[in-house]
């Protein structure tokens, strides 16, 4: 199962009853997200409003919305197919150099499959059917939503922002909101920690002027999503786009900076950043929950606008949990397990739930094995990429579903002793987090919810589950329907 485009993916949906064509006129301003936001906490369909209020370009929201969505997004059935993927290709390292002729034929395909994602360069895009510079450009003749009441303006939410590192020209993908101030311009809200920003800075350090930026808006729902992964800076996100497709991502060169964008894409932005231009950007109702405070951002500088012929903007809207974020997130959170693992072999399982908005909780069941091993993996995860801005950290036993939030939160309050369960430390915040007096910098909890024995020092014994016997269980189920219980 693999989509060229946003377009073979609404068609996909639309035939098994995921997607609904809104018809009725609506509007950018605010209406778009509060039907948004209805659908998904609702587990509803993906929305095309056809009809917006000053524009002829429809609005895709919500195409990540469910685990079916989001599997079907990345090329599967279910969302366990990608981390199957990556542990295939991550065992042979794991298990060592292959043995057997068949063995190694086997790997060495594996490897030229992993080199066939590099992306594949073309001269003519769907998404340069149209191109506007000059007094051509107008950023308002796009449906960009406002949405919330207390946002500071209309923002691009779901954008591809593709820069290269001004000393090795290496590329990077990522997703960062940006506020459109007037026809021309927007602001670049990439956080502290994210590599985009470490562009712009490397570039101010370097004595250049300008950042050239492309900004991609609905492109294929795999690389559209790829960028949103927290990977290292040294990988190419258009590289894991393209391995998961199957296929490389088709690369075309701006019109007006050197930077190549995806061809299959709805609308291009060609720019650049002044650096030590800022601005004032926001409110904006994040993710959170709350709105994130108004703040200096660099300025982004449209030098063009390429797009299809019949263009559509693809869009997504972020509040109070959860929203389509969430499954986004989540197929990022499989995706990222294997790897982890590969770190920290004791690792069963992690989860991220909705409320935690990434960042403030990740839960984690471990096979322990020794005095402090719980605390040996939070100080190891706070030291993990952008895994260090999370600011809680859960470790439960290997036997604990991280699904079942409900068990989860059973073994956590009847397993911890306070006084010596619970973690303080202090380190790098997410942007977003405004519990701390001091921005981006603060302290986090890890709390060890294992069980506790002589591995720990502990004299006094460990309880026993509860557990019904198996035959006991076996013989109500044979029985269930002569107990004439309705339910």
């Amino acid at each position: 199962m693999r989509f060229e485009d946003i377009r073979e993916f609404i068609d996909f949906l639309e035939n098994r009853g995921e997607l609904v064509r809104i018809k009725a006129l609506v509007d950018a301003n605010l209406e778009i997200t509060e039907i948004t936001d209805r659908v998904v906490k609702n587990g509803g369909p993906a929305l095309l409003f056809e009809n917006v209020i000053g524009t002829n370009i429809p609005v895709l929201t919500n195409i990540y919305g469910s685990k079916k969505r989001i599997a079907w997004a990345l090329g599967g059935d279910d969302i366990e197919h990608v981390p199957n993927r990556i542990r295939k290709l991550l065992g042979m390292v794991q298990g060592g150099p292959p043995e057997g002729f068949l063995n190694k034929a086997k790997a060495l395909m594996d490897l030229i499959k992993v080199a066939g994602s590099q992306p594949k360069m073309v001269r003519n895009a769907p998404c340069q059917e149209v191109v506007l510079t000059g007094s051509d450009i107008d950023l308002y003749k796009f449906p960009v939503l406002k949405c919330w009441p207390m946002d500071g303006g209309p923002f691009i939410t779901l954008p591809l922002v593709i820069t290269r590192d001004p000393v090795s020209g290496a590329r990077n993908v990522g997703a960062y909101r940006m506020q459109v101030f007037d026809r021309q311009t927007t602001g670049m809200h990439w956080q502290t920690h994210k590599v985009g920003a470490q562009h712009y800075q490397d570039s101010n350090r370097s004595g250049k002027k300008k950042l050239e930026a492309a900004v991609v808006i609905g492109s294929d729902p795999i690389t559209t999503w790829a960028g949103s992964l927290p990977v290292p800076p040294s990988i190419d996100e258009f590289i894991v786009a393209g391995f998961l497709r199957g296929k490389p991502v088709e690369l075309v060169k701006c019109k007006t900076i050197d930077i190549e964008v995806p061809a299959n894409s709805e609308i291009i932005l060609e720019g650049y950043l002044n650096l030590g231009e800022l601005r004032t950007e926001g409110p904006f109702g994040d993710h959170t929950g709350y709105y994130s405070e108004a703040d200096e951002y660099p300025v982004f500088h449209v030098t063009a606008i390429t797009h299809r012929k019949d263009p559509i903007y693809l869009s997504t809207m972020v509040g109070t949990p959860p929203t389509e974020d969430y499954f986004m997130g989540l197929a990022s959170t499989r995706l990222l397990l294997p790897a982890l693992k590969m770190v920290l072999p004791e690792i069963v399982d992690i989860s991220m739930p909705a409320e935690g908005i990434f960042h403030n909780l990740l839960i984690i069941s471990i096979k322990k094995s020794y005095v402090g091993h719980a605390k040996k993996v939070m100080n190891a995860i706070w030291g993990l990429g952008l895994l260090m801005l999370t600011k809680s950290i859960v470790i439960v036993d290997s036997n604990v579903d991280l699904s079942d939030y409900s068990q989860v939160a059973w073994r956590v309050l009847s397993n911890i002793d306070p006084e010596k369960d619970i973690l303080i430390s202090e380190g790098p915040l997410d942007d977003l987090d405004h519990a701390s007096n001091t921005p981006k910098y603060g302290s986090k909890v890890g709390i060890d919810a294992t069980s506790k024995g002589k591995i720990d020092g502990r004299t006094r014994p460990w309880p026993s589950d509860i557990v019904m016997s198996n035959s006991i269980k076996e013989l109500v189920d044979k029985k269930w329907s002569k107990y004439n219980i309705n339910n």
